[in-house]
Formats: structure tokens, sequence, C-alpha cells
């Protein structure tokens, strides 16, 4: 698989990316039901095209990264936070959300922000690593958050300086 080129997402981007993000669904960092037809639109008010960077190659998208704000408080607007991540099955294991985790702290300093935080589930091992490996430090737990297939998981806080 070529280097994937990565961007900001475009209206155009949305089937692509509602498929993308339906196909990489799973308890071991979602916490809504999975999706069922009728699907909802990927992009709406809360979750515009520029909050997202999406990896790209060959001219198809196989990952993408939210940025957002946490809060709308003018008191909170140096952070952003990273709400979601997913990358493709044939794309895993090759660097890419280590690449998009990158993108996505350049892309909030390049906002302004000085803090880049996300929330992640305490059984995702995988995504915990990666996070630390990039420098990311657990400031927070909240146990037992979320029951999910009938086990109770802790929602943990990561954040980083940028």
């Amino acid at each position: 698989m070529p280097e994937p080129y990565i961007r900001i997402a475009v209206a155009a981007d949305e089937e692509e990316l509602a498929v993308l993000d339906r196909a990489t669904w799973s308890t071991l960092h979602a916490v809504s039901p999975r999706p069922e037809p009728p699907y909802k639109p990927f992009f709406d008010e809360r979750h515009l095209p520029g909050d997202y960077l999406v990896a790209e190659t060959e001219g198809r998208l196989v990952g993408y990264v939210r940025i957002a704000r946490p809060t709308p408080l003018a008191s909170n607007a140096h952070v952003l936070q990273i709400q979601g991540l997913a990358v493709a099955e044939e794309a895993r294991g090759r660097g890419l959300g280590r690449a998009l985790i990158r993108a996505a702290v350049e892309e909030a300093r390049g906002r302004g922000a000085r803090r880049l935080s996300l929330r992640v589930l305490g059984h995702n091992a995988p995504a915990r690593a990666l996070y630390a490996s990039e420098g990311f430090a657990v400031e927070g737990v909240q146990p037992g958050e979320f029951l999910l297939d009938g086990a109770y998981v802790d929602d943990v806080l990561m954040g980083r300086r940028l």
C-alpha cells in the first residue's frame, strides 16, 4: 500500500467516511450501538468536514481522525480533542494510526491549540499504548463508565501539551 496522503475532509467525502466508520465499528472503541439502517448523515451541524483529517491512498479513504473543541466555552478554546480515529482493516499495521495522530497534533498546533486531549476506553490497550507512545498521558479515569457487551469498562482521559 502506498504512503497515504493526509488532508482535511471535504463534503464529498461523506459517503466514503460513513462506510469506513460503519466498517470499523467495534465495542473496543465505540460506546454507541452498532449503526443500523437508515443511517444518519456522517456530517451534521456538530460533525463538520473541517473537523476531520482523512488519509487517502490510491484515491480511496483508508482512515480518519476527528479533531474538535471539547466545549464551546471561550475559557476552553485553547484545547482541542481527538473525538474519533478509524483505520480501514486493510490499512492496519502500517503506521497509519500513528500518522493520523501526528497529523492531528500538527493540525491542532496550527489552529492555535495549546493542549490536545482524548478519551479512550480502558480495555482498548492497543490505542492506549499508541497514544502514550505519541506523548499522551493518562489524566483521569472514570471507572466502569460504560456497560459494553455485558462488562463495565473504564473511560480514560488522556492529554498532552502542544
